[in-house]
């Protein structure tokens, strides 16, 4: 399949497009939330048959706790406030994996789609049609041959340089496919054009999902030639994704199936989307989705309170780190605290205004004693943290306004400390081949870069 010619007047009209129809939505205050609550809180936890009881809920907390080596109670003030503020559940029994990277994934991804019997559903913003798009579509229209339903939603910004008759040799193969706010203003409301489906989910026969950072993109082609022309930058891009399996998945399908009926989409086809899924494992997880009609956006504030939360240390990494006031503040905070904060963050970017606009808060981080490394000879796209050893995040959200405000977003928050440490070995790889960007030389930067700087700043809000 050819790959459509984007002009970069297109790209422009619909970029400026965006940017003026930016409702002025405002992030919440976390001071706010923090109100005096009735005491211990016990979260609320769901296993294979259910909710659980309040011993049983109090008791996976505890074992959680126990987890905590040396000098943290992350878990028990964090769970005590995201209780508080009524968010998504936690998920027992439950099977995690790490994977790294787009070959990885795609590979474990299309071997699940091979074994699907009920269904398949996909949500994505960028749904590529060369390289691993086109043969994710050929097996798609294979499993729908096969009676199993595939139900896909991408996003109309993200997939705009496929070629409409794409996904149209999808919907004839009896697949339903759902355009997320089409640009079109004959067909979607242009007063929520800014509002861009970011997700990145695949659920397979209702026990099985993945979320992350990957989209079905030509970029993590092996062909340096297809990275370039797609993002502008001839690297191999570093990103990174996680399998779920066991009950927690149903959260996924929850969020996927109310985004496809919010934007009106055909009546899916009647499937076993909530099976009762077996035990797979003792993995606590929670699954936090987001959109900007949220009145609380529980990616965001969950992010905050552990950072606000943590004793020991704070390791994140992200593609597009555009921090709001706040975030900055508890960083500094937490170094002021004792805590080892470090963030890996982009040495190059097919997005540069949020490149530099990221750069332009280093100053202060910086001067707070905040470690800061940029990754090298590579493309940076991960989105994930883990905190004290025992709270970690994978997921489609970045560190920025965009994703907080404007986005509709997904994240998988993994309690304990064995998927902690595969987080923590995949971070300390990632500061191997990064390079630390130290004080005294960053200060002596030069006129250019500051300017560059302070011009992308002014555009925080909308990056």
């Amino acid at each position: 399949m050819n790959f459509p010619k984007f002009s970069m007047l297109s790209r422009l009209i619909t970029t400026v497009c965006v940017l003026f129809l930016a409702a002025c939505a405002s992030l919440p205050d976390m001071d706010a939330l923090r109100q005096p609550g009735p005491g211990k809180i016990t979260p609320s936890v769901i296993g294979q048959n259910g909710a659980l009881s309040p011993d049983r809920s109090a008791e996976i907390v505890r074992r959680l706790q126990r987890q905590q080596e040396g000098k943290t109670d992350l878990l028990s003030r964090h769970l005590a406030f995201m209780q508080a503020i009524n968010s998504a559940p936690l998920w027992t029994s439950n099977a995690v994996r790490l994977l790294v990277d787009g070959t990885v994934t795609y590979r474990t991804m299309f071997d699940a789609i091979r074994r699907a019997q009920d269904h398949i559903n996909l949500e994505t913003y960028i749904f590529d049609e060369e390289g691993f798009g086109e043969k994710l579509g050929k097996l798609l229209i294979d499993k729908q041959r096969q009676g199993v339903q595939v139900n896909l939603m991408y996003d109309s910004v993200g997939s705009l340089p496929t070629r409409p008759e794409f996904f149209q040799q999808l919907r004839d193969a009896g697949i339903k496919v759902c355009e997320f706010n089409p640009v079109n203003p004959l067909r979607g409301n242009v007063f929520s054009l800014n509002n861009r489906d970011h997700r990145k989910i695949l659920i397979v026969d209702g026990g099985l999902g993945y979320t992350g950072g990957i989209n079905i993109s030509s970029v993590y082609s092996s062909s340096s030639a297809i990275r370039q022309k797609r993002s502008g930058v001839p690297h191999p891009w570093r990103d990174t994704q996680i399998e779920v399996r066991g009950p927690a998945v149903k959260e996924f399908q929850r969020l996927f199936i109310d985004s496809w009926h919010r934007q009106g989409c055909d009546e899916l086809a009647q499937k076993n989307y909530f099976p009762n899924v077996p035990q797979q494992g003792g993995t606590v997880v929670r699954i936090l989705g987001s959109t900007p009609d949220d009145k609380i956006n529980h990616i965001y504030v969950g992010l905050l309170s552990a950072i606000t939360h943590a004793e020991r240390s704070i390791h994140l990494t992200s593609a597009y780190f555009v921090p709001d006031r706040q975030t900055v503040e508890a960083l500094k905070e937490a170094v002021r605290r004792g805590v080892d904060v470090q963030l890996v963050l982009a040495g190059v970017s097919d997005v540069w205004i949020a490149l530099y606009a990221g750069r332009s808060y280093y100053d202060e981080l910086l001067a707070a004693g905040v470690r800061i490394y940029e990754r090298k000879n590579a493309l940076l796209h991960a989105k994930s943290a883990v905190i004290d050893g025992v709270w970690s995040t994978v997921g489609s959200s970045n560190i920025d306004f965009r994703s907080f405000l404007h986005n509709d977003e997904v994240n998988a928050i993994v309690l304990g400390k064995d998927f902690a440490a595969e987080m923590e070995s995949l971070f300390g790889a990632d500061v191997a081949a990064s390079a630390r960007i130290e004080p005294d030389a960053w200060d002596k930067r030069g006129i250019r870069e500051r300017l560059r700087e302070s011009l992308a700043r002014m555009w925080a809000y909308f990056l």
